[in-house]
């Protein structure tokens, strides 16, 4: 580490790498040094090093299965390639029994959580997504639900004219256990109103993250990168989430999600490479010092990318999914049909040189999988 921190002759880069080796927090100036250096292999070894520091060789995943209610959306973002108006081909709304139905194939099969998020719809509401949850529970008793961006809450609890603290307390009393991180985008507001310009301000979801988490709410975060925004957007948004942070402790992981260029009003931007994901899962290992994990969502990126990024900082590839989710793979995500079985995770993980973690969505520990044999018969495209 030392030998190749010598080597580099970027004045600027190497301080702020000595002061990531020192243990002290860097600035956004730095950060955004960072991002602008093509030395990936330092900044694969500066993640890798916090990494180590913050959870070993440990990678974490759960047994999850996602309901996404519906794709009918009252918004038109320039990336999504997920939403329909009502009437529209492609659009689907699932009815309360549907969605019971979805549940009772998972009893017995050991998932600790159901993530629901979908389209913004126009006419449901906090009671109706509250009924949901209790009839979910009452199927799977015990199991997590993390459920409903802020954009889905912004609408649900207005149209139940609730203040947000009355919203989300009814929901928490209907069962609601976290909120995922869907809907941050990028917070600038010269990018936000190029991409989605309709829906939730930078502020209403950052109001209703930090509303949620002084309730006993967590939550994750995410970022959506490669599109039209630039490097100092990143830096600003990762900023403002790592402050949200010192002030409420409440998001327990960070997401960067990567743009796919399938069928939505950005194609013509086109994708980021391998390289560019490695280095944003870099950067943001280093940046985010006070939000304890950071996620590479496999089903976006695919096996062998999340296998590379646990060498750049990421400690957790999310968890079996069992191709139950429509949001990624309709815009061109690599992996179109989303399904892992525990044996492939842990054989995915080991394989990369990691210890695999079964954990649930608090990050408590299932099973260690770390003295268990990995089964060569397993047949999924990974690392050698």
């Amino acid at each position: 580490m030392n030998f190749l921190i010598s080597s580099i002759k970027d004045t600027a880069l190497k301080a702020v790498a000595e002061k990531v080796l020192a243990g002290e927090r860097i600035t956004e100036e730095e950060g955004l040094i960072l991002y602008e250096s093509n030395h990936l292999s330092l900044l694969g070894t500066l993640a890798h090093h916090i990494r180590i520091q913050k959870h070993g060789k440990n990678v974490y995943f759960n047994r999850n299965f996602h309901i996404e209610p519906t794709n009918i959306c009252i918004f038109t973002c320039a990336f999504c390639a997920f939403a329909r108006r009502p009437g529209e081909d492609g659009a689907w709304e699932y009815s309360i029994e549907e969605i019971e139905n979805i549940a009772r194939k998972y009893q017995g099969k050991g998932v600790t959580e159901v993530h629901i998020v979908g389209g913004v719809h126009p006419k449901r509401d906090v009671h109706y997504y509250g009924d949901m949850i209790q009839r979910i529970k009452k199927i799977l008793p015990g199991i997590h639900v993390k459920a409903f961006t802020a954009v889905e809450l912004a609408v649900m609890i207005a149209r139940s004219k609730m203040t947000l603290e009355e919203g989300l307390l009814k929901l928490k009393e209907y069962g609601l256990d976290s909120i995922p991180g869907g809907g941050a985008e990028i917070f600038a507001e010269d990018v936000r109103s190029q991409i989605c310009d309709t829906k939730a301000s930078t502020d209403q979801w950052l109001t209703i993250h930090e509303t949620a988490h002084k309730l006993g709410i967590p939550s994750n975060c995410t970022m959506l990168y490669g599109h039209i925004e630039k490097y100092h957007h990143r830096i600003d948004h990762m900023n403002r989430l790592r402050t949200l942070q010192d002030k409420t402790h409440g998001f327990n992981t960070f997401i960067p999600l990567k743009f796919r260029d399938d069928n939505n009003d950005l194609s013509y931007v086109g994708e980021v490479n391998m390289l560019e994901d490695l280095k944003n899962y870099a950067v943001a290992r280093i940046f985010m010092d006070n939000i304890p994990h950071l996620k590479a969502y496999w089903p976006m990126i695919g096996k062998q990318t999340a296998q590379l990024s646990l060498s750049y900082g990421v400690d957790d590839i999310d968890g079996t999914i069992d191709d139950t989710t429509k949001i990624y793979s309709m815009a061109g995500a690599e992996e179109q049909n989303p399904a892992l079985s525990t044996k492939e995770l842990v054989y995915l993980i080991k394989k990369a040189g990691f210890v695999p973690i079964e954990r649930d969505t608090l990050y408590n520990v299932i099973h260690d999988y770390s003295k268990e044999d990995v089964q060569d018969s397993v047949d999924i495209p990974i690392l050698e």
